[in-house]
């Protein structure tokens, strides 16, 4: 009942449909864990039957190959046996020849009960030989079916974990929107673009306090000048530069600031 109930197994493992189990099942990869398990271990339940049942189907092959041998035997002793006795006979004793008539008989008797249990033993060696060759494909078929299991097990915890990744991902893009103005990262650009602005400012206003020093240099520059020239018309000693109109046209323009020009008709 053991063997029938493990044969009983194998069959139905042999021939179910794996997408169709998976499509039942509420957690594909639990189910393909407990489906590699169970078939491993009725696998082994399979081959320590199968196995057992080889066992028995070569003692039984073994004790046919001996009635065989045996009936051989005692066939070629009751051949010799009755030579004898046609040796004794032919040579007048009947009394030995008779002896080794029945000695032939007898084992004539025992050929006769080994061909019969010879001839007993060929159906059970035969439909066990039929049963054993169909265990061993129903194992085959189980081992198949595992490697089929195992390898849809290893798809589908990788793509288990993938799709896990993905959403992680998706999830973190979701969680950092840099488009949307009011997260922090929208922030954090706003401030930057303000310290921007703050800077270009201050760098126009250095700039403007940069030209005005240069125009007070020039204007010093220009009444260094003015000074040095009255310098020397007060010694004697120098004229007014030729072709400094320009120059002289603008000192008298900054001096008139400050007198009459009245005052130069006097002169």
């Amino acid at each position: 009942m053991v063997k029938q109930s493990i044969f009983g197994r194998m069959a139905q493992l042999a021939k179910a449909n794996i997408n169709s189990l998976l499509d039942q099942a509420e957690d594909p990869q639990k189910m393909l864990d407990q489906m590699v398990r169970d078939y491993s271990n009725n696998i082994a339940e399979a081959e320590s039957a199968v196995a057992q049942t080889i066992g028995n189907l070569r003692m039984l092959q073994a004790d046919y190959n001996e009635d065989v041998k045996n009936a051989q035997d005692w066939g070629n002793k009751a051949l010799a046996a009755s030579r004898k006795a046609d040796e004794y006979r032919s040579a007048g004793d009947t009394v030995d020849a008779q002896k080794f008539d029945n000695l032939a008989k007898v084992a004539l008797q025992r050929q006769i009960a080994s061909e019969n249990e010879a001839k007993a033993a060929e159906p059970s060696i035969a439909s066990q030989t039929d049963v054993v060759d169909r265990l061993k494909t129903g194992l085959d078929q189980m081992k198949g079916k595992l490697n089929q299991l195992t390898s849809k097990r290893n798809e589908l915890v990788a793509r288990s974990k993938t799709a896990a990744a993905q959403s992680q991902v998706h999830d973190a893009l979701k969680s950092i929107d840099i488009m949307d103005p009011t997260s922090e990262v929208g922030r954090f650009e706003e401030k930057i673009r303000r310290e921007e602005a703050k800077v270009l400012g201050q760098q126009e206003l250095a700039a403007s306090s940069l030209d005005a020093q240069f125009n007070q240099l020039e204007d010093l520059g220009e009444q260094t000048e003015i000074d040095a020239r009255l310098a020397a018309l007060k010694s004697g000693g120098a004229k007014p530069a030729i072709g400094a109109g320009g120059t002289a046209a603008s000192g008298s323009a900054a001096v008139g600031s400050t007198v009459d020009e009245a005052d130069f008709d006097k002169l």
